[in-house]
């Protein structure tokens, strides 16, 4: 739409429980607004914002995409989230640029785990919001049934402002109860009269002036109901409620007319916060006219295209051929154009004004998060916080030819999708790519393949336990070699001592009289310290000891730095032997949210885990949180436990705490698994 305003803009996400219909909502409204020729479909793979093949092949979403709907004289831009909870990551990016939020709610299944998890985080967000009951048409469809949900689950400001005709196969269209000239069946007279004064009480308890008249027994007038409408959803005091059938093409301009009518535009948001080049706090208005602040929220890797970069202007305009200034990178970028996009069909525009949404290629040092400003006034939004990973896997190469590309394409799968996180576990050496599923893994290794041809394979990762020894003990070792010529001599007496967790190695020496030459103790130092790299155990790093260099000797012509260094090393690993070496596990610090109901079975769970619980505190909210130490061993595939053992209505963050010994009794058992998988490595 030329000379689009930024009061015209309405910036809405879809959020849902997965499968209830969000991306058949987006291709109807799509098709409604006469960009499309004819309905795509999810089954073929053929809507216009599941594109990816990952998506395709999955019949679902599995990342945010965008898609752009003229509506009469307004711009929708419509957020389309996946619902599966391991793509929350998305979900976050696509809500922290919307101004307003359209639950989306099945009428067979009713109201699932991922709509209420989604209507949380509206909640966090605090956006206006609507809610649409899909599938109308379909088998076991009941408006009634899903309406007591609602307002059990959402509370009893979720009103319904227009009926269905019919539901399942009888389904034929809604009625508007906001329109007093809307015809009603007269099967639905009662119910439609019922309704309309239930919405009218609704919006009359938004305001003082509306309520007075309204107890008085005077009608509220269309305008007036239109007004208190649009002020309600803006507070939260109504969460309107529509339906339809996105297949049948059923109650999706009144939904569009709803969203353009009611819903706040970018103009009606509280100026975005954002912080100026000394940290100082700024407010920036959603004026055209202002300085340039866009906030990156995607980001989309293409080995041919290169990067794309979807932005959100809070201010100001972002126009193509221009200069534009990264704070976060401390570089400058050059935008040769901007563009409008519906799914993966780009539309070149001079501008992007405020309040509205686009996307620039080939931005090299932007990514998501970063925010897009001048040289001359630049600024910082607040970016996007992403959920900590909560399911890790280990990456290997499945041949030598992607050795070399395995680290880059993991780089540009996380640029892509920030909630990914790939690190190196300096203890096993492992390469380990986290993320918020199974599936969310899986995706980024099918993307990795698509995009950059690497194919990788992934397995539980190893645990990283180290080594440490019991007691003390005082050790001899002599090394005396001699070949002809100069031997070599070292000779060392060392007393090992354990210290406290987490105080890793000391050295020290308290050798008199010259006992071992002063130019030779640090040799003995390296020679220890490079011990301590494999335990007796099952060759593990060694921590938490204190190596004390008592005593020696040493040969004037064959003593030298090697031969010390030699002495100390077997020194160390023949006392370890000695000071009852002991394996120690990574114990994690585990905060476990679920449902009151799912309390005891997690407990328990846990307990069979050799969990320590620490705490079960009551939320007021009807959840838990039981917080606890459980042995990261025990835990590698907690998140898909979890989400079994509660319907996916639990979360839980997992971090490192500290090391303790392994029981004496699973020793034995860590050892022989390692040696397994050392022989499988072999074949």
């Amino acid at each position: 739409m030329p000379g689009v305003t930024t009061d015209r803009l309405r910036n809405v996400a879809l959020l849902s429980h997965t499968g209830a219909g969000k991306t058949m909502l987006a291709e109807a409204m799509l098709h409604k607004a006469g960009l499309s020729t004819r309905l795509g479909s999810v089954e073929d793979g053929t809507t216009a914002s599941d594109f990816e093949p990952e998506e395709t092949r999955r019949g679902s979403s599995v990342q945010l995409s965008l898609i752009r709907c003229p509506w009469k004289d307004r711009e929708i831009n419509v957020l389309d989230t996946p619902g599966y909870a391991d793509f929350r990551g998305e979900v976050l990016s696509g809500v922290r640029v919307a101004d307003a939020a359209l639950v989306v709610v099945s009428a067979p299944s009713g109201v699932e785990v991922g709509a209420q998890q989604m209507w949380k985080v509206a909640d966090e967000r605090r956006l206006p919001r609507m809610l649409f009951v899909s599938k109308m048409d379909r088998e076991n469809a009941d408006f009634q049934r899903v309406m007591e949900q609602l307002t059990e689950r959402f509370g009893r400001q979720c009103v319904p402002i227009c009926l269905p005709i019919g539901s399942q196969d009888d389904f034929s269209g809604v009625i508007d109860l906001i329109d007093p000239d809307a015809e009603a069946p007269d099967s639905l007279r009662d119910e439609v009269d019922e309704a309309r004064e239930r919405l009218t009480e609704a919006i009359a308890e938004t305001d003082d002036d509306l309520a007075t008249k309204y107890l008085e027994g005077e009608p509220l007038t269309t305008q007036e109901v239109k007004q208190g409408l649009r002020a309600g959803i803006a507070d939260g005091a109504i969460v309107p409620v529509l339906a339809g059938a996105s297949t049948l093409g059923l109650g999706i301009g009144e939904l569009m007319d709803a969203i353009a009518d009611y819903l706040p535009s970018p103009a009606d948001a509280q100026p975005a916060a954002a912080s100026g080049p000394d940290g100082q706090p700024q407010e920036l208005e959603c004026d055209p006219a202002g300085p340039l602040a866009a906030l990156v929220f995607k980001t989309a890797a293409d080995p041919f295209v290169g990067k794309l970069s979807y932005f959100r202007v809070y201010s100001g305009a972002l126009k193509s051929d221009s200069q534009l200034w990264n704070a976060a990178s401390g570089q400058a970028e050059r935008v040769g154009q901007v563009f409008h996009v519906t799914g993966k069909t780009q539309q070149a525009v001079a501008e992007i004004v405020s309040g509205d949404i686009g996307a620039a290629p080939k931005l090299a040092s932007v990514l998501t998060g970063h925010t897009l400003s001048t040289r001359e006034q630049p600024s910082t939004l607040h970016g996007i916080d992403f959920p900590d990973k909560v399911y890790q896997r280990a990456v290997y190469p499945r041949s030598k030819a992607d050795v070399d590309k395995m680290t880059l394409s993991l780089a540009r799968i996380a640029e892509e999708d920030p909630s990914l996180r790939v690190d190196r576990e300096p203890d096993t050496l492992e390469v380990l790519i986290g993320g918020l599923g199974d599936t969310h893994v899986e995706v980024a290794v099918e993307k990795i393949k698509r995009k950059f041809g690497v194919e990788v394979d992934l397995s539980l990762p190893k645990v990283p336990y180290k080594e440490s020894i019991a007691s003390a003990a005082t050790v001899e070792y002599k090394h005396k070699k001699q070949t002809g010529g100069h031997g070599q001599y070292g000779h060392v007496f060392l007393s090992l001592e354990p210290l406290p967790r987490g105080s890793e190695f000391e050295f020290a020496s308290s050798v008199v009289g010259g006992a071992v030459p002063r130019e030779y103790i640090p040799s003995v130092e390296k020679g220890v310290q490079k011990a301590l790299v494999g335990g007796v155990v099952a060759g593990f790093p060694v921590v938490d000891l204190k190596a004390t260099l008592v005593d020696g000797s040493f040969h004037s012509v064959d003593s030298s730095g090697m031969s010390f260094e030699i002495a100390g090393s077997h020194a160390l690993s023949r006392g370890l032997q000695k000071a009852g070496p002991v394996l120690l596990e990574p114990i994690m610090r585990l905060s476990v949210t679920v449902p009151d109901e799912f309390t005891g079975e997690i407990a328990g769970d846990l307990n069979s885990k050799r969990a320590r619980i620490q705490g079960m505190t009551p939320q007021g909210d009807g959840s838990t949180i039981v917080e606890g130490e459980v042995p990261q061993a025990e835990v590698l595939t907690y998140a898909t436990t979890l989400r079994s053992q509660t319907q996916g209505l639990g979360s839980f963050t997992m971090t490192f705490d500290h090391y303790e010994e392994v029981p004496a009794h699973l020793v034995g058992r860590v050892v022989e698994a390692l040696n397994e998988s050392k022989e499988e490595s072999k074949t």
